[in-house]
């Protein structure tokens, strides 16, 4: 299981969000390449960028910093945030990011998803992001009537890489991941399932850990390694041990 350390961007700098909210935010850090680099240093194999202000805008807006993150690193990343068209896919991976996370589009534009799962195979995810069980869209801020199992089998269809599942009531609050609907979500698909949200100890990654053989392939962590809370090396140590 792969540990992914996420660097969240909101005006240039590394923020985190309680439960999505922007105005619940806490900068960590002024440079985004820096603190990038120490995650791989610290043993990190993929790193994860979110464009906060790009979300909510609906088009990229921290490109500099992005940039910035790609040129200081080695490991292969994956972005989200604010990208909604092929032309921003295929700028994007051009620059040298690996995956692109397709979000509030994959929900209202499945079609988009399907053609950039043809023009760039292996390298489009899919973010689920879900409020007791239901999709939640545009930075978390609408929550549809859609089922979270439901969107996951029809982008698994299109040939999506992966799905980036999060439960928005535990993002940033450190409770613990939403074990049982995260293996739900796993077992409904055959493609891989990274958790998001609420990772709060190294016992939370062996409970992930515990439902890896369901689909579950890697965790993403933000809050508990910046806060310390959690050590990034203790944690992909962790996940080596046979």
């Amino acid at each position: 299981m792969l540990v992914i350390p996420a660097i969240d961007l909101k005006e240039g700098r590394c923020v985190r969000l309680e439960q999505g909210l922007m105005e619940k935010d806490t900068v960590y850090s002024d440079d985004p390449a820096a603190q990038a680099r120490t995650w791989q240093e610290q043993g990190g194999e993929l790193l994860h960028i979110v464009d906060l202000d790009g979300a909510f805008a609906g088009k990229p807006k921290n490109r500099t910093a992005i940039e910035a993150i790609v040129a200081a690193i080695d490991i292969p990343t994956e972005l989200g945030g604010g990208i909604r068209d092929l032309a921003t896919i295929e700028a994007y991976l051009e620059l040298g990011i690996d995956r692109v996370i397709l979000g509030t589009v994959a929900k209202e534009n499945p079609a988009l998803v399907a053609e950039a799962c043809r023009k760039f195979p292996g390298h489009i995810v899919v973010g689920i992001d879900a409020k007791d069980g239901l999709v939640a869209v545009r930075g978390w801020a609408d929550v549809t009537e859609k089922k979270a199992t439901e969107m996951a089998k029809e982008m698994e269809g299109f040939g999506v890489e992966a799905i980036i599942y999060t439960d928005i009531a535990r993002d940033g609050m450190m409770q613990g991941p939403n074990i049982e609907a995260t293996r739900a979500l796993a077992e409904a698909i055959s493609i891989p399932v990274i958790a998001s949200g609420g990772l709060s100890s190294l016992d939370d990654i062996r409970r992930l850990m515990a439902i890896e053989v369901s689909g579950v392939t890697g965790v993403i962590t933000g809050k508990a390694i910046y806060s310390g809370a959690i050590d990034l090396r203790e944690a992909v140590a962790l996940t080596k041990q046979n």
